[in-house]
């Protein structure tokens, strides 16, 4: 468990619903697929930045950890779009703990 001093409680219903969610639908559920989109990377960081995000059982990051691979002008059209890019930057820089997320990323021939 990390020792950060975060805005909430990881595991209380504004992180991850008592370890009920972890990783990329933390990221998710803190958007609103009708009102929030188009949706800047940038305006994202700054809103939540300090909040944790609970990988597994045993690690909380910020989301700060995250999108600091991400450029703030970095424009999501839609949440399908915020998915993958979530997604690939979790994967891209170590923060992907799901086992088997290869088999679900890789293009089939």
């Amino acid at each position: 468990m990390s020792t950060h001093d975060w805005p909430h409680d990881p595991d209380g219903e504004q992180g991850s619903e008592g370890r009920r969610k972890y990783g990329h639908a933390v990221f998710v559920k803190k958007v609103d697929e009708e009102d929030d989109f188009p949706l800047r990377a940038g305006d994202y960081r700054e809103e939540f930045a300090d909040h944790p995000i609970r990988l597994d059982a045993d690690t909380v990051i910020s989301v700060e950890d995250v999108f600091q691979h991400i450029d703030d002008d970095t424009e999501f059209d839609d949440i399908v779009a915020f998915h993958k890019a979530i997604g690939a930057t979790m994967r891209d820089n170590g923060y992907w703990t799901y086992e088997g997320a290869d088999a679900f990323t890789r293009t089939r021939g």
